[in-house]
């Protein structure tokens, strides 16, 4: 019998787990040349390696793959070296936690050296490596994380992550509030795989009392940290039955304390997903974050803030947050335009997006009529081109008004006048007008 490893969490350890228990499917990744070149540079000196991780686990249920993970039992260096021998180019990513990465072309594969953890502060791990593959496994946060694959696609599955996938069931490898001491973020991990692996608000019984007991600590985490698993989560088909859960254990009041009404939220999931089937609308995670916090650009700004959000998606938020009292299906075309120049597409797609949102709250059967309008609102914006005043600064100039700030007082007055004929006054007839506007007649 295998010896007791003390990194590996009680009565999890399995020894006829550590055979494969699977197969995987024939799966293009593992086909590709490049996979096939990585593989073979690594295991040049015989060792075994396999894949780890999210391309297995995605693998298993048939989803795309966006990551190839790969771990070996052969040190950093080591890897560099056969990298290195085979030709590939390689990135030492993270040489103390055993991480290097190679690149062929256009794919990225990164490896890392098996591990088990030595200490940890809620936030990073002292690592040493080791060559057991089982206590590589059991610092992984999920039990279907924690599966790996061969070269061959032969599955291993030491803590059944398999039958728990299957099952819909997002599983802590071990005991719950042990592996969230070891890295808070996983807390805030386990809601997001709840919403794309799990089954709506079905969640693991003990994973949520461990989330209740630490979300405390969420405090401790870094904004940019919180914003990148607050958004995947947004990206989800139900969002807002997560964040009800989340809001029920004491999570969303932490990390969100602004979005507690998601009302508006699940209306707005709705229309992306099912509601409209249209190639300019999709599921977006700063719409959604919008939606949850309303209309009200100053809890905006401060989440903005706390969360670390880009200048771009600062900017976009804040724009989302502003009223929406101004966006409905009975605009008249005239005042559909001049928002649609103000504010530009993009913009109003999403102001109208969230309005309706909002209109659609306790509404059980929707009047067709104004399905209708909001759908225009949309087509107005999708087929909007943004339109400039046909006469600049300089015209005026030539025409003999004076330099300075008049010219911008005339050109705005000249803008009215042309925003008031809907835009169709031609060049020679806006210079007329601003001939008239010079000599202050118009």
């Amino acid at each position: 019998m295998p010896k007791a490893d003390p990194s590996v969490p009680d009565g999890l350890y399995r020894p006829s787990l550590t055979e494969p228990i699977g197969q995987l499917s024939p799966q293009r990744w593992m086909q590709a040349p490049e996979t096939r070149a990585v593989i073979a540079a690594l295991m040049a000196d015989g060792v075994t390696v396999r894949f780890v991780g999210g391309c297995v686990r995605d693998s298993v249920q048939n989803r795309p793959i966006s990551d190839i993970d790969i771990a070996t039992p052969d040190p950093p260096e080591r890897v560099l070296a056969l990298l290195d021998d085979a030709g590939i180019r390689a990135i030492p990513t993270g040489l103390a936690h055993g991480t290097v990465t190679a690149v062929i072309g256009e794919a990225h594969f990164e490896i890392t050296t098996l591990r088990r953890d030595v200490a940890t502060d809620g936030r990073h791990a002292s690592v040493v490596f080791t060559d057991d593959w089982v206590a590589d496994a059991a610092r992984r946060d999920f039990t279907f994380n924690a599966m790996s694959a061969d070269p061959q696609g032969r599955i291993y599955d030491p803590f059944n992550g398999l039958a728990d996938l299957g099952a819909g069931r997002v599983c802590f490898v071990g005991n719950p509030v042990h592996r969230i001491e070891e890295d808070t973020l996983r807390l805030l991990r386990f809601f997001r795989f709840q919403a794309f692996y799990g089954r709506g608000a079905a969640c693991d019984k003990s994973a949520l009392a461990a989330c209740r007991q630490l979300a405390p600590r969420l405090v401790d985490l870094s904004g940019e940290r919180v914003a990148s698993e607050l958004l995947r989560l947004l990206g989800s088909d139900d969002p807002a039955t997560i964040l009800l859960v989340m809001q029920g254990v004491g999570v969303l009041s932490v990390i969100l304390p602004e979005g507690e009404d998601v009302t508006r939220l699940r209306q707005l999931a709705w229309l992306e997903r099912r509601g409209l089937v249209r190639s300019d609308i999709h599921p977006d995670p700063l719409r959604r974050l919008a939606a949850l916090l309303g209309s009200d650009p100053v809890a905006a700004r401060s989440v903005t803030a706390r969360l670390k959000l880009s200048g771009v998606a600062r900017d976009r938020l804040v724009a989302m947050a502003a009223p929406d009292s101004e966006i409905a299906p009975g605009l008249d075309s005239a005042a559909r335009r001049r928002i649609l120049r103000r504010l530009g597409s993009d913009l109003v797609r999403d102001l109208v997006l969230l309005a309706w949102a909002r209109h659609r709250i306790g509404i059980v059967h929707a009047d067709p009529v104004d399905t209708v309008g909001w759908i225009g609102l949309l087509d107005d914006a999708a087929a909007w081109v943004p339109v400039e005043l046909p006469v600049k600064g300089r015209d005026l100039l030539a025409l003999g008004a004076p330099a300075g700030p008049e010219i911008g007082r005339v050109l705005a007055r000249l803008d009215g006048w042309w925003e008031e004929r809907d835009y169709r006054p031609t060049r020679d007839e806006c210079l007329e007008a601003a001939r008239r506007a010079v000599a202050g007649s118009l």
